[in-house]
């Protein structure tokens, strides 16, 4: 499975364009990012009521841009707002990995689940590839 994403910002910079209401809009963090962030365009999260967020591993990609990839993991997260993992040939990328995880609060247990479960939540989220 090769879902498509679309990049909001881009690993190792701090410069975002968060998808809102139909649009980009550009914003300056705090930290950059040490992944590829973005979403599945028209799959909601019943967490925040938004996009599925995921996030791309290896290489930084451009913002705005969309690209197809291997599903290759769930960032499980306490609060429901689960992140698709994706790496180009699959991986591994062993130290997007540990950044990813290392990128979240101790309260959010973030753990990372395997392929199977990334499949089965898209699944009961109606996504069909």
């Amino acid at each position: 499975m090769k879902p498509e994403v679309v990049v909001e910002w881009s690993k190792g910079r701090r410069e975002r364009w968060e998808w809102r209401d139909g649009a980009f809009t550009y914003r300056r963090e705090g930290v950059a990012a040490p992944v590829n962030y973005g979403f599945l365009p028209d799959v909601l999260n019943p967490a925040d009521g938004e996009e599925v967020d995921a996030v791309v591993l290896g290489p930084p990609l451009p913002p705005k841009s969309r690209t197809r990839a291997p599903l290759v993991g769930l960032l499980w997260l306490a609060d429901g707002d689960h992140k698709l993992v994706l790496a180009p040939g699959g991986g591994p990328y062993l130290e997007d990995e540990a950044a990813l995880l290392a990128w979240f609060e101790p309260e959010r247990r973030a753990r990372l689940e395997c392929e199977s479960a990334a499949r089965e939540w898209l699944e009961k989220l109606g996504y069909q590839s």
